[in-house]
């Protein structure tokens, strides 16, 4: 990137002891695997450097970014103008009465939280199996699942475990507050709506025999395992629009014939129209090219207004 009107010395100096790097490439640290650099970059590991960088960030008005798993985003393929803060707390606290747990907002929901609650016997959060998502990004977007057992009768939301998160609030103010403030929806939470972070989260779990949370985990993933992609082969950003109501999005896609359809390197995914993977090398424009003639052709052949589910970081 070119040069810019940054004060980095003071950036860093304050940042501390946390290290600012330079020019990191953000496509590595996304699931789409695609972006371009970061100007700056910053690990936050704990609460308190989290909430110090997000601070610092603001009273010296740098642009800035959370970035928690990089799921539901595409990055620019000219990068980050500005700092990148790179959510990675730690830290799960089970607590005494047996059913309540502690984690921060960098820890992964899947494995980490999932496998050491199902480990305890305790249900809620096993639904999620399979979702890359931290806390924080959870809570971001409600993270929610529809459950094929018994016959997918209802989608699972993250709202329904939550019981409080500390956040930092847009003012500056550090808080502890319970789900409701959250006003969760479909996608939606207040976090879209104000500028708060969460820092870390607790949840009430359900006291369930191990075998019947390990036999809807199996069940989960073989649903998810015959219709999403395996990041490994087919990097991708989870869904690109959001739910219509009464009818799927990836449905009005393959009904226009789009399912499967390759630009360059990134393609909609044969098994779900509504991914979009990465076929190795893909570019960011690669990809809006395909969101742009989805959002086209299901306008033009059904009247539906496809809404993009994911969010587009930084410059195109």
């Amino acid at each position: 990137m070119a040069p810019g009107s940054f004060p980095v010395d003071e950036l860093r100096l304050r940042l501390a002891p946390m290290e600012l790097e330079c020019d990191v490439s953000l496509a590595p640290l996304t699931t789409f695997r695609i972006g371009g650099p970061a100007r700056y970059l910053v690990r936050a590991r704990t609460a308190e450097a989290l909430a110090q960088a997000i601070q610092v960030a603001r009273e010296m008005e740098v642009p800035h970014f959370l970035l928690g798993r990089g799921a539901n985003i595409l990055v620019g393929d000219r990068g980050f103008d500005g700092l990148v803060i790179r959510n990675e707390v730690g830290g799960i606290d089970f607590h005494s009465d047996g059913v309540r747990v502690t984690a921060g907002a960098g820890v992964q929901v899947f494995p980490d939280l999932i496998v050491d609650a199902v480990a305890r016997g305790l249900g809620g959060l096993h639904h999620f199996v399979g979702i890359p998502s931290t806390v924080g990004g959870a809570l971001w977007q409600n993270l929610h699942f529809l459950s094929p057992a018994p016959k997918r009768e209802r989608t699972v939301f993250i709202e329904e475990t939550l019981e409080s998160a500390r956040i930092l609030t847009e003012e500056g103010d550090l808080r502890t507050v319970d789900v409701e403030y959250f006003q969760f929806g479909y996608d939606d939470s207040i976090l879209h709506h104000r500028d708060d972070v969460v820092l870390t989260a607790t949840f009430r779990l359900d006291p369930t025999p191990k075998e019947a949370l390990r036999r809807t985990i199996r069940e989960n993933l073989q649903w998810r395992d015959d219709r999403h992609p395996d990041l490994w082969l087919y990097p991708c950003a989870g869904s690109i629009f959001q739910k219509l109501e009464g009818i799927g999005a990836g449905r009005l896609i393959d009904e226009c014939g789009l399912k499967g359809r390759v630009h360059g390197n990134s393609g909609i995914f044969h098994k779900h129209a509504n991914i979009i993977v990465n076929l190795g090398g893909a570019s960011a424009e690669e990809v809006r090219w395909l969101i742009d003639l989805a959002q086209e052709t299901v306008l033009r052949e059904t009247g539906h207004q496809l809404q993009r589910e994911i969010s587009f970081v930084g410059q195109f």
